[in-house]
Formats: structure tokens, C-alpha cells, sequence
């Protein structure tokens, strides 16, 4: 799972992490976090997802990471948006109105860049991790986001010996014991979604369950 893992599958187009929907959990849920619209929304391994355009619409301005410029550069692209670029440091930026995307190590993301969102959206960055780089991960999107704020994040949960991720399975206890010290974690809703991805279906997975979780930083 080193950098040259992420950049060999966005330059052969191996992305079956990126979903060409929104994701159904985001608009069912993020009502519920009650954001003002005029908070940051940060997004961390955001890819090219279209979720951000989702809270964009909503009238979010969203910050964005990820590792990756092909990613970036394809976002900008596929939605027709105007961009500018600018290298922050070890990191580059890229801007359009009201989305912000640093390509970049989120590992080597200054918590001054995020001091000051109001929310936060993980879909496929917790999940993107094996074990170990998890629990960094968990460490580091603690240190990030400020106390007080809310975040809305989803997982993914399986028989991890059935099938290799990326995605790994992140399940209920993981979430106690790696974010409940740092998050007060809400479970909003654990479904059954392994009908819906033919991948696990193929690889004879038994069972997946997506789940939406409410996290705020203690």
C-alpha cells in the first residue's frame, strides 16, 4: 500500500473504488448532521468523487485530498470546471469556486490546512487502508479535524479472508477501538449491500454490509 500502489491503479484506470453515483448514504444522511451550508467540508482521498459536487450543490465549500493528480486533474475535467493551480508547500493546489482539491500525502498534511472546516466526509478513505495504515490513518484525521466538528462516515464490512482489498473491511469493534477515544461515534445504519457489487458476488464474499456512522471530534 505504498504511493506507487495508488498512482499504478489511477494510471491503468483500476479504479473500482470510484463510484459514478453519489452515494446513496451521503444524500439520505447529511441532513442529519445539520451543517450550515456555509461550512468547509473536508474530504479526505476524495479522488475523483462526485460526491463533492453533491455537497458543493448544497452549498458547501469543499476541501479536498488526495494523493494522486490524475485524479485531481480528471475531476476538474469530467465536470467541466475551470481550475487554477498553486504549489502550497510540498503539496499542490488546485482551485475552482468552491472546491478546493491538495494532491498530496495526507500523512504530511499540516492540521493549520483543515483549522478551520465545519464538517467532514469519509467514504473510501478509512476503507482504502490494511490494518496497520489504518490506525495511522485514524490517528491522523483526529489530528485534522478540530474539536467539535462532525464528520459522516461510511465503511465497508465483510470476511476479509474471502477477498483482498482495497476495500478493507472496517467493522463496528475496529470503530470502537480505533476512533471512539478521539470521536463520539453514532451508527445511523448498517445495510446489506452485496447484491448491488457483483465484484464480492464473483469472488464468492458470503456476506458485505454498508454502514453510515455520525463521528464528532471529542
Amino acid at each position: 500500500m505504498e504511493a506507487s500502489f495508488w498512482h499504478s491503479k489511477w494510471q491503468q484506470q483500476q479504479i473500482g473504488f470510484h463510484q459514478p453515483q453519489i452515494n446513496e448514504f451521503l444524500i439520505k444522511y447529511w441532513s442529519q448532521l445539520a451543517i450550515p451550508s456555509a461550512a468547509e467540508v473536508f474530504v479526505p482521498l476524495c479522488g475523483k468523487s462526485l460526491d463533492m459536487c453533491y455537497l458543493a450543490e448544497k452549498g458547501h465549500n469543499v476541501l479536498g485530498c488526495e494523493l494522486n493528480q490524475i485524479a485531481v486533474e480528471d475531476f476538474f475535467k469530467e465536470n467541466t470546471l475551470p481550475v487554477t493551480q498553486q504549489a502550497q508547500g510540498e503539496h499542490q493546489e488546485y482551485n475552482t469556486d468552491q472546491i478546493t482539491l491538495i494532491q498530496g500525502d495526507i500523512f504530511t498534511l499540516s492540521a493549520t490546512t483543515t483549522q478551520k472546516i465545519g464538517a467532514f466526509y469519509d467514504r473510501a478513505a478509512l476503507i482504502a487502508w490494511p490494518e496497520a495504515m489504518r490506525q495511522q490513518y485514524a490517528k491522523k484525521l483526529a489530528e485534522l479535524i478540530p474539536s467539535g466538528v462532525k464528520g459522516l462516515l461510511i465503511t465497508l464490512d465483510y470476511d476479509q479472508d474471502t477477498l483482498n482489498g482495497p476495500p478493507f473491511a472496517v467493522s463496528p469493534s475496529w470503530i470502537e477501538s480505533y476512533l471512539a477515544e478521539t470521536f463520539d461515534v453514532e451508527l445511523l445504519e448498517c445495510a446489506d449491500v452485496l447484491r448491488d457489487n457483483p465484484r464480492f458476488i464473483n469472488k464468492q464474499v458470503p456476506w458485505l454490509n454498508e454502514a453510515a456512522y455520525i463521528l464528532t471530534k471529542k
